[in-house]
């Protein structure tokens, strides 16, 4: 499955799920595709795993937290998030660490403030190790946090935008 990409979206310094200086996180990078889907892209390392070379479940529902809850910005602005309310995890397959992993989220209903989505979490190979479905609330940046976050740790990140992205 191939997905033309149209942009991507705003990475942080420290966020466990993107941030780019968390010695921790994901160090996720997020494309928005021309069907309205977001796609996170990131490599599960060591410090993420759960059994012996899977990733701990907590890590799978919190990309697809993240991938559905980012993927309001597509409608909105890069300044306006998904404040989770609820979230539904379906675990099929045990997911790798050191490899590269997808996710794809959407919006299924945007009912003003709250929101719906739905997104999985892709193995290599393209078959779904996990589903979620969640309920979110619209929330400006400037309602989570103050300025200096958007001003200091809230940037477009390096390198080029891929023209798509195979799944």
């Amino acid at each position: 499955m191939r997905h033309k990409i149209t942009n991507n979206q705003y990475i942080s310094k420290n966020c466990f799920v993107c941030g780019v200086d968390n010695a921790f996180g994901l160090k996720s990078h997020f494309y928005e595709t021309e069907n309205n889907e977001l796609i996170a892209i990131f490599h599960p390392r060591n410090e993420h795993q759960s059994y012996p070379n899977v990733i701990h479940g907590g890590i799978s529902a919190t990309i697809l937290d993240e991938v559905i809850g980012r993927a309001i910005m597509m409608t909105t602005d890069s300044n306006t998030f998904g404040v989770t309310i609820e979230l539904k995890v379906h675990y099929k397959k045990p997911v790798p660490l050191d490899s590269e992993l997808k996710a794809i989220g959407r919006i299924t209903n945007d009912r003003g403030r709250i929101f719906e989505g739905t997104g999985e979490l892709y193995l290599p190979n393209g078959d779904v190790a996990v589903e979620a479905e969640g309920k979110y609330m619209k929330r400006r940046l400037d309602q989570i946090t103050d300025s200096d976050f958007a001003d200091n740790e809230w940037f477009v990140p390096k390198g080029d935008l891929p023209e798509e992205i195979s799944i």
